[in-house]
């Protein structure tokens, strides 16, 4: 089932519809999310250099290999799976932090 069931249709001018066309690409997103992105509340930023998805690849490299260590050694039967839990929990943070810092900025805005 679609998480997004509710269709909104926009006309824009040729203006605008450069600028979103422009406006999504500098900030990596295709122009619906960049809208919903938007209305959420979000200052969005342009798409950061290759170092920051460099980052991220390690950063989920890392989070795979605990989670393969973690499997590994509860099937031998000697591993702290709360303190681990709590690691990889961390890392995913980290991830969503990293994203936060070169993607978005959360301005004012209610939901």
């Amino acid at each position: 089932m679609r998480i997004r069931n509710k269709k909104k249709q926009f006309w824009f001018n040729e203006e605008e519809c450069h600028i979103l066309s422009i406006n999504s690409t500098k900030a990596g997103m295709n122009e619906s999310e960049y809208i919903r992105e938007l209305l959420l509340g979000y200052k969005l930023k342009e798409k950061p250099d290759d170092r920051f998805y460099e980052n991220l690849k390690v950063f989920r490299s890392l989070a795979n290999n605990m989670n393969q260590i973690s499997k590994k050694a509860h099937s031998l039967g000697f591993i702290d799976e709360l303190a681990y839990k709590k690691n990889a929990d961390m890392v995913i943070r980290f991830i969503e932090e990293i994203k936060n810092e070169y993607l978005k900025e959360r301005r004012g805005v209610n939901k």
